[in-house]
């Protein structure tokens, strides 16, 4: 390839689809997002790149050690790193501002390539089940991607969201996914997707995603999907977990914080492992019941392979209100499985569903825990708008986010075809 292959990421959320394709060798032009904290986040991620590509990582080693503020890392960096990360929701109203700020980043140069896929909250099961599907505004940002589609017209987009989306129809019975199809094929592009399940690429989580693939005039009877190689690691999930620091509920930090032990083989491979100090590792607290609950969950897991129901409560536990409220919602991450079950958004809520395997730590995972579930590496910062550490928004945009590995298998496949 002659030059730098050029993106931008709609709807980029923490950025995990981004930093797939920058491992792969693609460079962002932009990356566009409502969420004030992601942005922040993007921004940091930006910062880490230029830093790293310019010798001076050391910079945005002091940052995670707290040496410095996060200003002073972006005054480090040129203006434009910054200023690539938008932070707009997309929709009629913001359309020409955003188009105006891609403009000035994008230069004279051509853009290759449209990653990213409108927030999947609409599309899922949870999300029909709350309201009509046509009054949520999200489920018609499809749309405004086919704007970006029309106007910077890359040869390729690649577009991720839930299985939901297969399903979801609007209020005339229509497929939200096949209008979608239809449009981008009228706006001259072909179509091409499959579902992916993230644990056949590296990432030991089940997590399946649709991933949709256009290519700009493609006429040949002959596929364009990039045929990615699978890889499904000798690793199970305690690979992810062992080498941190033993934390009980409450404990640990937001900064640095040093493994206790040399990272597993498996987290070199996956470049998960860094040299950089490691943060967020910090458990969030829980009530003397839900740990006393969690104690009996991991053990019944541990001894019997078995998961928590109602009825192997004690009487002094069974306080919920019913036993349908308690079903599947206290659940173990099974460290010695090859997969996680899959992490989501909820995961900023109350952490029952992701209850550490180690009894004598007795907690929910940590952001870092999650995050290296989603494949993210070491050294990948999560951000809140005060630039103070909010446990919250952390779980939130690691929850929501697209597995890194599982990124970067797509990006590389589809350079090499390029």
């Amino acid at each position: 390839m002659s030059s730098t292959l050029k993106f931008l990421d709609l709807f980029a959320g923490a950025g995990g689809l981004s930093e797939g394709f920058i491992r792969a060798g693609f460079k962002p032009i932009a990356h566009v997002e409502a969420d004030a904290s992601a942005c922040f986040t993007l921004k940091t991620r930006q910062a880490f790149h230029w830093l790293k590509n310019n010798s001076s990582i050391d910079l945005y080693s002091k940052y995670l050690k707290n040496e410095i503020t996060r200003n002073e890392l972006y005054c480090a960096v040129p203006i434009s790193e910054i200023d690539s990360v938008i932070n707009e929701f997309i929709g009629p109203d913001t359309l020409d501002t955003i188009f105006q700020k891609v403009d000035e980043q994008l230069g004279k140069s051509k853009l290759d390539l449209i990653i990213g896929g409108p927030p999947c909250q609409a599309y899922s099961l949870i999300g029909r089940a709350r309201g009509n599907m046509d009054d949520d505004p999200r489920n018609h940002l499809y749309k405004y991607y086919a704007e970006f589609l029309k106007r910077y017209k890359p040869k390729y987009f690649v577009f991720e969201n839930v299985l939901g989306l297969l399903t979801a129809k609007d209020p005339s019975d229509e497929l939200y996914f096949e209008k979608m199809k239809s449009l981008f094929i009228e706006i001259g592009y072909s179509i091409e997707y499959q579902v992916l399940a993230a644990n056949e690429y590296g990432v030991l989580q089940n997590r399946k995603r649709i991933i949709l693939v256009g290519k700009k005039g493609h006429r040949s009877k002959n596929s364009f999907y990039p045929k990615i190689e699978k890889w499904i690691p000798e690793a199970e999930v305690w690979d992810l977990l062992k080498d941190l620091p033993k934390i009980n509920a409450g404990g640990g930090q937001a900064f640095p914080l040093k493994p206790i032990t040399k990272p597993s083989k498996w987290l070199k491979q996956a470049q998960i492992s860094t040299t950089l100090p490691l943060t967020w590792h910090e458990a969030r607290p829980h009530s003397q019941q839900d740990l006393e609950i969690y104690k009996y969950a991991v053990n019944l897991w541990n001894t019997e392979k078995r998961r928590l129901h109602y009825d192997d409560l004690p009487e002094h536990l069974k306080s919920h209100k019913g036993r349908n409220s308690f079903v599947d919602r206290f659940k173990v991450v099974a460290g010695d499985l090859a997969a996680c079950h899959t992490v989501v958004a909820h995961i900023s809520k109350d952490g029952h569903h992701y209850i550490h395997p180690d009894i004598e730590q007795n907690r929910s995972l940590t952001p870092r825990e999650a995050a290296r579930i989603q494949s993210f590496p070491d050294d990948y910062y999560f951000e809140n708008v005060s630039g103070k550490p909010a446990r919250t928004s952390a779980f939130k945009q690691i929850g929501n986010a697209v597995p890194v590995l599982l990124a970067q298998k797509i990006a590389e496949k589809l350079l090499k075809d390029w």
